[in-house]
């Protein structure tokens, strides 16, 4: 007669040794492994062994007193309890949820709530920072949840809010981990401004522009038109003014540190703006970015002429050298992250491997794969898996 499929829980201390420990004494009796999970977190360590004793040489009581006392040698508390045999559930669509965003009581609650209400599986939960910003890694089952997947999507994020995180929605695949280029949007991403908008104040016809703007991010008027409806109000503005500006530029803040720490982990990173060269080219050389693609202001004599230099960077156009990007770095969509705010940056999301939406309009919300807000930049850095240890050089917790 078959003995039991069995769980080992061994918890204690951590040191070297534990695991092997264990799973020698194991071997030694021919027990056969079928799952195990180990870990340690803040010096603790915790293992789990399904155990098939089909096979084992000793008696199930007998192993059991073994396992109770190496324990008690090695300084673990250890339990064994019979299971039923089963198989792994078939058929699973897993999703890696990062939830970002300021520490605060209830917010594992509220998250596995909505998830349990919702029929999504917890597989896996783990903090992956606390401190200054709180980030959890969740893997969920979401085979069986109960409301249309676009629904979910929309109420998780609701139900994040409620307890102040951001959240990125991610298919577990086999690309969702190696990203190697990623692209951002400029204006409102990168920096806290509209450049067109700064230049209308200069012209005198800010409301006129940004009234214009605000439609265009919106997507409530083609881009395209939009730009050129706006550059046209800008005819005679003296050259200088763009100078002006540019030397009073305002980086998103976190948005150095996050470039920094992704040339450290290797990525290449492109700015694809509707925006203008003359902004642009000043935040690649303050940032050493690899790829940049902008607008040009047509200049005669010293002033604007109102006219911007053909091909217009619109969407269909940003998606276009997202993609050549892409191919001159040998790399697929798959590897490929993009970030913006607007409309004009929908297809990039669309066609990316990870879209980020920053804070962004309504319309590009329905897109992406998660939107976090502007104070959660360096939470981009969780999204992509990066080394723990990286993480902790290059987002330092500053919680006392």
């Amino acid at each position: 007669m078959s003995m039991p499929f069995v769980v080992i829980t061994a918890t204690g201390k951590d040191k070297p040794g534990l695991t092997a420990e264990i799973t020698e004494m194991i071997a030694k009796v021919n027990g056969n492994i079928v799952d195990i999970e180990a870990f340690s977190m803040r010096g603790l360590f915790a293992i789990f062994i399904i155990l098939d004793c089909c096979s084992i040489s000793i008696p199930l009581v007998a192993l059991k007193n073994q396992l109770l006392d190496l324990g008690k040698k090695i300084g673990l508390e250890v339990s064994i309890d019979s299971i039923e045999a089963g198989r792994r559930k078939s058929g699973k669509k897993l999703v890696l949820l990062t939830t970002l965003g300021k520490d605060r009581p209830g917010i594992v609650a509220k998250v596995s709530s909505f998830l349990s209400q919702n029929n999504a599986n917890i597989e896996r939960i783990r903090m992956i920072a606390y401190g200054e910003l709180n980030a959890m890694e969740i893997l969920i089952d979401i085979n069986d949840i109960i409301i249309p997947l676009e629904d979910f999507k929309e109420a998780l994020n609701r139900a994040c809010k409620e307890v102040g995180q951001d959240v990125v929605f991610q298919k577990d695949t086999v690309f969702r981990r190696p990203k190697r280029l990623i692209v951002f949007d400029v204006d409102g991403t990168l920096i806290d401004a509209e450049m067109i908008d700064e230049l209308a104040k200069a012209a005198g016809v800010g409301g006129k522009v940004s009234e214009i703007t605000s439609r265009a991010m919106n997507g409530e008027i083609e881009f395209k038109q939009a730009l050129k409806e706006r550059v046209r109000l800008l005819k005679g503005l003296d050259a200088s003014v763009l100078e002006s500006i540019v030397e009073n530029l305002d980086i998103t803040p976190g948005a150095e540190e996050l470039i920094t720490a992704l040339k450290a982990l290797g990525y290449k990173i492109a700015l694809i703006s509707g925006g203008f060269t003359q902004f642009v080219g000043k935040i690649k050389e303050k940032l050493g970015i690899d790829y940049v693609y902008a607008n040009k202001l047509v200049i005669e004599d010293g002033k604007l002429t109102g006219e911007l230099v053909e091909p217009i960077i619109d969407a269909e156009r940003k998606a276009e050298l997202m993609r050549e990007i892409a191919g001159k770095e040998n790399l697929l969509m798959e590897q490929v992250v993009a970030v913006g705010d607007g409309a004009n940056d929908r297809f990039m999301l669309q066609n990316s491997g990870l879209g980020i939406a920053l804070y962004p309009k309504e319309v590009l919300q329905k897109v992406a794969a998660g939107v976090i807000t502007k104070e959660n930049l360096a939470g981009i850095l969780y999204c992509l898996g990066a080394p723990e240890e990286k993480l902790k050089e290059l987002v330092p917790d500053k919680k006392p």
